[in-house]
């Protein structure tokens, strides 16, 4: 049976619209397939290394001088003269300032008197002493003649030289601790003479001629005469975090700058290691040895302090910007399985563009490059590796 023309174009027509409508839902198919893939978000993934730590990290530190002391009286008095004033460098044992205590000088003149009454009673007692027993020795020898000397007579003479002895041992003690009177006073009297213990500077003059100082407890002890500080010689007091503290022995060179001397870099060997941990602050205080035969540096200044960091044993380390921080916690986005996670670290010491951290990663696992709290814990993402030197 033949189809007409009309016919003919109809079926044609059909068949277009037929094709068209498959043809769009396989591009529909496709398209939303794609759009499932592009959904996914890529994110560049590093390998967490581990290896061992040798760097230097820059601490802030304070110059402080090796010896500084307050100088107080040992005596009560009032201040006679001062002979330095702040800035006056002094040598060790030079005379600081006078004291005068008059009644020192009474306690003087009486422990002379009781020592020179001492020494009389002592001196009488020696004489009865050799008086009776050169008569003992007279009656003992006169008793080998029977009758000449009675026996009672010779007991009692033997006893009086024996007491005399005694006496004389007791006086002689007496004389001597008079004699220690004297020279205890004499002690006092020096006191009144206020010298430097070591060689330094003076920083400060607190008082002036006609001041009372004294004792500690006692009357004008409240206020210091001057400060001396030493000027060759500091110290380096640097705070030093407890994970920085392990691998660096006493008398490592360590160096370190001054704003004072912009430009300039000092050097000086750790001399002192405390061992033992501010529970505050958690660093351990270490002490640098700086000699300063010029006196250029000042105590009081902050430096800053190149301090050496050494790990025996491998630590991991991965790039800076893969450490993320909200107001709780220091993190790390590890890629595993395709999901995120969310992994809690402490960090350490910088090396580089690299950040030493401390938490639940180990080597080999692949965190995100690019640390950051919108890619959320639990999120599927497509990982895709690169590297950072």
């Amino acid at each position: 049976m033949k189809l007409g023309r009309m016919q003919r174009l109809a079926i044609t027509a059909l068949a277009s619209l037929m094709f068209v409508s498959c043809g769009d839902t396989n591009s529909t198919t496709q398209r939303s397939a794609r759009a499932d893939v592009t959904d996914i978000p890529q994110v560049d993934v590093i390998t967490v290394q581990s290896k061992k730590l040798e760097t230097t990290t820059t601490l802030p530190a304070e110059l402080m001088p090796y010896e500084a002391v307050d100088l107080f009286a040992k005596e009560t008095g009032f201040i006679k003269s001062i002979r330095v004033d702040r800035g006056t460098k002094v040598k060790e044992g030079e005379l600081i300032a006078v004291l005068e205590a008059p009644e020192l000088v009474a306690q003087r003149s009486a422990a002379n008197a009781r020592y020179q009454g001492a020494e009389s009673q002592l001196a009488a007692g020696e004489a009865k002493s050799a008086a009776d027993q050169a008569t003992y020795q007279r009656m003992s020898n006169a008793a080998k003649t029977p009758g000449v000397v009675a026996a009672n007579d010779l007991e009692v003479a033997e006893k009086n030289a024996q007491a005399d002895e005694a006496n004389v041992t007791a006086l002689k003690r007496a004389a001597d601790a008079a004699q220690e009177g004297v020279r205890a006073v004499a002690q006092l009297e020096s006191y009144l003479k206020i010298t430097a213990p070591f060689a330094g500077q003076v920083t400060t003059r607190y008082l002036h001629p006609g001041a009372l100082v004294g004792p500690a407890g006692g009357a004008g002890a409240a206020t210091p005469i001057v400060r001396i500080e030493t000027v060759n010689r500091h110290r380096m007091v640097v705070p030093v975090p407890e994970n920085d503290t392990a691998g660096v022995p006493e008398g490592t060179m360590v160096n370190f700058t001054a704003p004072s001397f912009p430009g300039r870099t000092f050097r000086a060997p750790i001399a002192r290691i405390s061992r033992g941990v501010d529970l505050k602050t958690r660093t351990m205080p270490v002490e640098l040895d700086v000699h300063d035969p010029k006196a250029e540096l000042v105590p009081g200044m902050f430096c800053s302090v190149e301090w050496p960091v050494h790990r025996a044993y491998p630590t991991l380390f991965v790039p800076l910007s893969s450490v993320a921080s909200d107001l709780q916690r220091s993190f790390v986005v590890r890629v595993r399985k395709n999901h995120a996670e969310w992994v809690d670290v402490t960090t350490g010491v910088r090396s580089g563009n690299f950040m030493e951290v401390f938490g639940d990663l180990h080597e080999g696992d692949q965190v995100a490059s690019r640390g950051t709290d919108q890619i959320r814990p639990g999120a599927e993402v497509s990982p895709h590796l690169v590297s950072i030197k």
